[in-house]
């Protein structure tokens, strides 16, 4: 099965996501839409063994408004799942 990863909020400048089937060390990245732009941070690497769970990922100053989604990389860095899109006012 497909690992998933899915958008639920952002609010406060907190991004609040859910994730199935993405294992240990994979990482989930800030992408613009605009330019395809994966952003240097926020980062957020998943350290828990079990394969299911949630993630807060706080956004830093320097991410300016636009519409984002996330994207989840594997452990070897390849594309393994992709967030909705959401706007960042």
């Amino acid at each position: 099965m497909k690992p998933v990863i899915s958008f639920v909020e952002i609010e406060n400048r907190v991004i609040s996501a859910t994730y199935r089937r993405l294992m240990v060390r994979a990482k989930v990245v800030l992408v613009e839409k605009a330019s395809g732009r994966q952003l240097v941070e926020p980062v957020t690497t998943i350290a828990s063994p079990v394969p299911v769970g949630a993630l807060r990922i706080r956004l830093p100053d320097t991410i300016k408004p636009g519409t984002y989604f996330l994207k989840a990389l594997n452990g070897h860095g390849e594309d393994a799942a992709r967030s909705v899109e959401f706007e960042v006012g």
